[in-house]
């Protein structure tokens, strides 16, 4: 746990393993590269047999005094995944097991705040029971991004492969249910946590700012994947919808947070995942902070 004045910063991980092979995961990547860097990035960042990066897969929990918000809900169980095999048919009990050892259920939880609407970011957004998909928080209100959620409904009319499944079956059932909330780039839960707004690896895709007592911090998101890309800002990934903008964005956002004493909260670096953003000649580097367990 950490906290940012007021709130209190929780994660719960559900993964942390070696995934997708890191040439084909940044395209822009090469050996002669990457090999100066390997040294920092082997064998935390990258298993180095296989060249896999090593990534979470995990939700931040934040308490201010009047509410509890859980941001992006991962992968889910039960749930048809062609994309990733470790993703498909998950049964593990892992994640709600993660809720109950911070002292909170389903129940507690007043805010889901989703990113953006990949799989790995929405899944535990529902449960399969009486094999219906029903909200897993059943008194929150889900909070998605106007232009995200309107992008991908339509998209999903299509099929539901671009999205791989993800739409039907954890987020269309929240709002069939009731529970979604469809917000503007200007939305704010109140005066402590807001939305910053970081389009690029999809058109809606939102980060989370967080103040209280002059102490700030953001949830980034998958504006970054790993943190060889603040040595290479430009480097996008194979998942980013508009490479051009996700690179614009990405720089755009290590510069505005550069030096500065702003937490980053990443979500998909491996623990801590949380630390400082540095200037480091014409790039960046991040400075992990091993305080604390988010």
């Amino acid at each position: 746990m950490r906290k940012i004045g007021d709130i209190e910063v929780n994660r719960i991980l559900e993964s942390e393993e070696p995934e997708f092979d890191v040439f084909s995961f940044f395209p822009d990547a090469t050996p002669e590269a990457l090999a100066p860097h390997r040294h920092w990035l082997e064998p935390k960042f990258i298993e180095p047999d296989t060249n896999r990066m090593i990534a979470a897969v995990q939700s931040y929990v934040l308490r201010t005094k009047h509410h509890t918000i859980l941001v992006d809900s991962c992968v889910g169980n039960d749930k048809h995944r062609r994309f990733w095999a470790p993703w498909n048919m998950r049964s593990s009990g892992k994640y709600l097991d993660g809720l109950t050892q911070l002292g909170l259920t389903v129940e507690d939880i007043d805010f889901v705040m989703c990113t953006h609407l990949h799989a790995d970011h929405v899944g535990w957004n529902t449960r399969l029971i009486d094999g219906r998909w029903v909200p897993t928080f059943p008194k929150a209100r889900y909070i998605f991004a106007r232009t995200e959620f309107e992008f991908w409904n339509e998209l999903n009319k299509k099929g539901a492969k671009y999205s791989d499944g993800c739409i039907n079956d954890s987020v269309l059932p929240v709002v069939e249910a009731g529970k979604a909330d469809l917000v503007s780039d200007d939305f704010s839960i109140d005066d402590n946590i807001w939305i910053e707004p970081t389009p690029g690896h999809t058109p809606g895709h939102i980060s989370l700012k967080l103040s209280s007592r002059g102490c700030h911090g953001v949830l980034t998101g998958d504006v970054m994947h790993s943190p060889i890309q603040c040595t290479f800002p430009d480097w996008c990934v194979s998942g980013d919808g508009d490479k051009n903008l996700a690179r614009k964005t990405r720089r755009a956002f290590l510069e505005r947070y550069c030096d500065t004493d702003t937490k980053i909260m990443t979500a998909h670096f491996p623990s801590p995942s949380v630390g400082l953003v540095r200037r480091d000649g014409d790039a960046y580097r991040f400075v992990f902070e091993d305080k604390g367990q988010a």
